[in-house]
């Protein structure tokens, strides 16, 4: 089992930034990839960006330019930093670990007012 959990949600101006943290506990060696989606209300759950455990990245075009993702290896965790944020960026954001099983985490609040 792979325990996961995301911080640094809240409110933010447009044009702003803010930095989602996610940390993995438990099986963590079985885990390839983590990544982050988001979900705004009344739509699907969108994927944004991911990182391989070599470090390779990839990127949604919606966010790419803006948006980066990065691991701390020795921390179990992987983070978003969010720049030039958006109000259509306002949604639900969740990590997630991916290896045999997906597992996600209960996510945080993202809003960015206009």
């Amino acid at each position: 089992q792979v325990q996961v959990m995301e911080s640094g949600g809240g409110l933010v101006q447009a044009g702003g930034s803010l930095r989602l943290s996610c940390a993995a506990s438990g099986s963590i060696f079985s885990i390839n990839s983590m990544g982050w989606y988001r979900q705004a209300p009344r739509k699907p759950r969108e994927f944004l960006a991911s990182i391989q455990s070599d470090g390779t990245t990839n990127y949604a075009s919606s966010v790419k330019g803006r948006f980066t993702i990065s691991r701390d290896n020795a921390e179990n965790s992987v983070y978003l930093q969010m720049n030039s944020l958006k109000p259509e960026d306002t949604a639900d954001y969740y990590c997630n670990a991916h290896g045999k099983f997906d597992y996600w985490g209960p996510g945080t609040q993202v809003t960015v007012s206009s």
